[in-house]
């Protein structure tokens, strides 16, 4: 089984909202047996708040079931416990990669870095706007799938 923990600031918008997506999008294509899926944030912001209201919104909008969630750190123990640990700007990828150690930066990427054009996904806890997360992080996503796919990961 394939571990997979999305990481993002605060862990209350996009990891939170890339968790529920990918585990909607896992239990359709019936790879629940193959991928569990988790979320984690690099600073203490939020730790033990549940999604933010705008995520949630935007999922139930989808028809997408929002995953029980609480808020917590990543520490340096997800770094042997994931296969792969996914962020969401580079101030992420900074702070993944002081948290995890250099032992784990083959496993550390950005979500849209499995697209056609890499770029960062914007934080709607400033934005505001969650449909531009959603949509990026759906993009990611179908990326992220595809990447497993061609890899032969999901035989």
């Amino acid at each position: 089984m394939l571990h997979i923990l999305f990481v993002c600031h605060g862990n209350i918008c996009r990891s939170t909202m890339a968790e529920s997506v990918l585990s909607d999008m896992i239990d359709k294509r019936g790879l629940t047996e193959k991928i569990a899926v988790s979320s984690a944030a690099t600073h203490t912001d939020e730790i033990g708040s549940p999604p933010h209201v705008g995520t949630q919104r935007k999922l139930r909008q989808m028809n997408i079931p929002v995953v029980p969630h609480r808020a917590r750190l990543l520490t340096r123990a997800d770094g042997a416990k994931y296969d792969f640990i996914i962020g969401m700007d580079e101030a992420n990828l900074r702070n993944m990669r002081r948290i995890l150690g250099e032992e784990h930066f083959p496993k550390i990427s950005l979500l849209l870095d499995y697209t056609a054009s890499p770029r960062a996904i914007a934080d709607p806890w400033y934005t505001g706007n969650f449909d531009e997360t959603f949509n990026d992080i759906t993009e990611g996503l179908e990326g992220f799938l595809q990447f497993l796919n061609e890899q032969g990961l999901l035989d």
